[in-house]
Formats: structure tokens, C-alpha cells, sequence
């Protein structure tokens, strides 16, 4: 990596960010409450003499529409977010991990595939949003919960699936045994009123709850880590916070309008764009945090701790009202602010804690990283397009050295080292990201055969996948 990503550590972030995220940085606890700052990281090296812990538990945490800097240990200057700086602490805190898509849909078919989206006709959505029609993952498709559930693993997710409705699909039908939450991109977070009527399933029965989602979830996650004694396990624990509706716990009064709008057939009611605020949305990521800590303090009380894979991300950047610098762009596009996330990695039996890794890495990198762990082969005839971080992360080993790849229907990207290709309607560009993590300084015309690599190498890769349909 060059100079500048190497160095971007969670005390420089903030200074960049500004004379208050300075003050968090240095410890101050500020009004609208700034974390307290950790202890100085250092950079990743992994830890040889550890070993390879055999069978760990897996335990999975997404933020939904979470910005790269929207906690306090990636530099936000008003958001507190003490238990996910504490699990960074304990960890390793990664400062240039992508989402695989820079909207939901096609990232969790990533994460559960391992493999590009658009492998699969539904990954090609953006996101899926007909419950009418057949587009989802494949019940017959293998994915990160089946090859576990075969090799002896009990299998759960709570929260949002998003991969494909009922009848046709669902995560009890692609290897998930237990199964609470909802099937698509948005609910309400009190009433659980999606576009299409109430949208809350226990396995794959309709049910109803009107207690705070976020909490709801983490309850469920909770108390699923406290029961099991016997066997490893794989907890998916998927978030709808802070995607909007813009609610904050409390919020009843907001719900209510919104459930009524919905119900009156108003499309927009849950995209709330004439709501929301910054002191809501901080409220929000505070509640998704304590959520967080909450799950985590059932995992040490259970004793289970040690031999159990932490991963928190999101699935993709930020939206209207996370905080990106300094990044530009947001959710939906491909410039760095659409796809570059928060992404924490703790696992005490195998890994050191308080690091920071500046090595890029994607959502189905880390499909691949679980099944080695797991000791888990790819399934036959379902090559992974991931590549497992176990050998860097554990024995020492180089990183994997490929290119990073986007796209949507109207954009596209390809990362390899500190160089970005991007095309968007504005045209092409290239970026160095070590130099120019803001993509504002278009280096196209000083380097034209490079960026004749990287577009060439993005069309190779791109007449493997599916094509868009017209």
C-alpha cells in the first residue's frame, strides 16, 4: 500500500476530519458524544506461534447503509460507539474493506455465495424488490450456511435477508435452521410494515412485534449465543439500522405516520426523505452499538469467546446522513464513500489484538476465510471468487494479490493495489488511492496504458458474470 493508507490510523482519521473529531481523538467526551479514544493501533502482523483453533464458532454482524467513518474508531466526530471501538480494540480494524456491491442485495448474495453477484440472475438486482417475482439465491445454491450445516455447524441468522421472498426462497431453504427477521431491503422499525404489508417471519411463518427492531434482533441473537453448549455454530445477525426509515428508539410518534402512509399506499413513506436528522441518525447508530455490546456480552458469558470469529461490517457506504470524509460519494454509487466500509475482524485464540490491517479486502473474501477456518471446502462446481485471509491473517503469509471488482448497471470499478479504475456517466478515471483516497485528482491522461489494463482486465472479468437484462 502507499504512505498515506498506511497511515490512516484512527487518530490521523480524525484529525482529517476536523478540529472536534481531533477533540474525540484525543479523549474528550464531547456533547454529542464522540467516543473515547483507544489506545494507539498497530499494524497488522499476525501471531504464527498461535496456531489454527479447530472448529470456531462464527458469529456475523451487518450494519445496514453504515458510513466507512460513521463510528467512533473510523473518526466520527458526534457518534459514541463504545462496544464496536471496544471490539476493534480487541481486534483487528480494517481501513480499506470494500462491500461487494454498492447496494444490499448483491453484497449479502456475496457474503452467503462467496462468489461475484452476478453469478446469479438476483444478484443482478439493485436491489430485490419484487416479492412477485423468482429472483433470489438458489435453494440448490451452496452457500456459507449449508457448506457449514454439512460439516456439523447449527446454523441461525436474525434480521434482514433480502436474498429473495417467499415462496421460492428463504434462509431456511439455503441452509439456515433457525430464522427470524425480515425478508426484504426495509422495515418499518416499530410496526415492521414493509411496502408490501407486514414483513417480520419466525422461520417462515408471518408474525407480529412492535418493540424497537434493532433491540429485537440483538435479543433474539443473544439469547440463541446463551443456549448453545454443544457444537460449533454460525450466527448471521443482520441489522436494518441505520437504513431508513429514519427512527430512532422512541420514536413511536414517527412510526406511526410512517405505518399510516404505508398503508394508505404511499410509496415513498418508507424512503422517510422528508425526515430524518442528524441527532436521529446519531441515536441510531448508538442503539445499533449497544445492541452490539449486548450480543457480545452474552458470547462472554457463555465461555465461548475465545474460539469464536467476530466479523462486523456493512453492506455498502453510507447514506444521506452518515458521515463519509473523507471519502466521496455514497450508497449506490461506486466512487469509494458507495463501497468502502467499516470492517472489524476479533478472534482471541488465533489473532493479536489492538492492529489495524491496510490491506484491501472484500465481502467474499471473507466467505472464503470462514470455510478455511471451518475446515470447510467449496463446494464442487461452485467456485469461490473470495480469496481466504487465513494465510495472511494467521501463519504470516502474503496477502492475496488480485484485483477488486464492481459493478452496476451504470457504473463500473476495478482496484489492484493503490490504483482505482472508475466509469461512470461523467466517463473514465484513474485514482491513487494512497495519494488520493478522495478521488479528485483523475491521473486517465498522465497514465493511458494503465487505465487500458485495468478497463481490460474489468471487461475480462465481466464476460464471466451475467449480463444485465435490457
Amino acid at each position: 500500500m502507499g504512505s498515506e493508507d498506511r497511515s490512516v490510523s484512527r487518530r490521523e482519521i480524525a484529525v482529517k476530519a476536523g478540529g472536534v473529531a481531533a477533540a474525540a481523538a484525543a479523549g474528550a467526551v464531547l456533547p454529542g458524544g464522540a467516543a473515547e479514544a483507544a489506545p494507539e493501533e498497530q499494524e497488522f502482523r499476525a501471531a504464527p506461534g498461535k496456531g489454527r483453533p479447530a472448529r470456531p464458532n462464527v458469529l456475523v454482524i451487518l450494519g445496514d447503509d453504515l458510513g466507512w467513518a460513521d463510528l467512533g474508531c473510523y473518526g466520527s466526530p458526534h457518534i459514541r460507539t463504545p462496544n464496536l471501538d471496544r471490539l476493534a480494540r480487541d481486534g483487528v480494524r480494517f481501513t480499506n474493506a470494500y462491500s461487494a456491491a454498492a447496494v444490499c442485495s448483491p453484497t449479502r448474495f456475496a457474503l452467503y455465495t462467496g462468489r461475484y453477484p452476478g453469478r446469479l440472475r438476483g444478484g443482478l438486482e439493485e436491489p430485490i424488490a419484487r416479492p412477485g417475482e423468482q429472483l433470489g439465491i438458489p435453494p440448490d445454491h451452496p452457500t456459507l450456511a449449508s457448506l457449514l450445516k454439512g460439516a456439523g455447524y447449527a446454523t441461525a441468522m436474525f434480521g434482514k435477508w433480502h436474498c429473495g421472498f417467499l415462496p421460492w426462497y428463504s434462509p431456511l431453504k439455503s441452509g439456515w435452521d433457525v430464522f427470524f427477521g425480515n425478508l426484504s431491503g426495509a422495515v418499518d422499525y416499530y410496526s415492521k410494515i414493509s411496502s408490501t404489508g407486514v414483513d417480520l417471519y419466525e422461520g417462515e411463518v408471518q408474525v407480529e412485534s412492535l418493540d424497537y427492531y434493532t433491540d429485537t434482533i440483538a435479543d433474539r441473537a443473544a439469547e440463541y449465543i446463551r443456549r448453545r453448549h454443544d457444537g460449533p455454530w454460525l450466527l448471521n445477525l443482520n441489522f436494518t439500522t441505520p437504513h431508513w426509515p429514519w427512527e430512532a428508539p422512541g420514536d413511536r410518534e414517527v412510526s406511526a405516520e410512517i405505518t399510516a402512509r404505508v398503508k394508505a399506499g404511499d410509496s415513498g413513506a418508507l424512503t422517510h426523505r422528508d425526515g430524518g436528522s442528524l441527532a436521529t441518525y446519531r441515536k441510531m447508530v448508538q442503539s445499533l452499538d449497544s445492541a452490539v455490546g449486548r450480543v457480545l456480552a452474552a458470547l462472554r458469558s457463555s465461555g465461548a469467546e475465545r474460539n469464536t470469529i467476530v466479523l462486523f461490517s456493512s453492506d455498502n457506504g453510507g447514506e444521506r446522513w452518515s458521515y463519509q470524509w473523507p471519502l466521496s460519494g455514497g450508497k449506490g454509487g461506486l466512487n469509494e464513500g458507495g463501497i468502502r466500509v467499516p470492517n472489524i475482524l476479533r478472534w482471541p485464540a488465533a489473532i493479536h489484538r489492538g492492529q489495524v490491517g491496510h490491506v484491501p479486502v472484500i465481502t467474499h473474501d471473507w466467505t472464503a476465510t470462514i470455510l478455511e477456518a471451518a475446515g470447510v471446502r467449496p463446494a464442487a462446481g461452485h467456485p469461490l471468487d473470495g480469496h481466504s485471509l487465513l494465510p495472511y491473517l494467521l501463519d504470516g503469509a502474503r496477502p492475496p494479490r488480485r484485483d477488486l471488482f464492481w459493478r452496476t448497471r451504470s457504473a463500473r470499478a476495478l482496484r489492484r493495489g493503490d490504483w482505482k479504475y472508475l466509469r461512470t456517466g461523467s466517463g473514465e478515471a484513474l485514482f491513487n488511492l494512497a495519494a488520493d483516497v478522495r478521488e479528485q485528482a483523475d491521473l486517465a491522461e498522465r497514465d493511458p496504458a494503465l487505465l487500458t489494463d485495468l478497463r481490460t482486465t474489468w471487461e475480462n472479468i465481466d464476460k464471466t458474470l451475467l449480463p444485465y437484462p435490457t
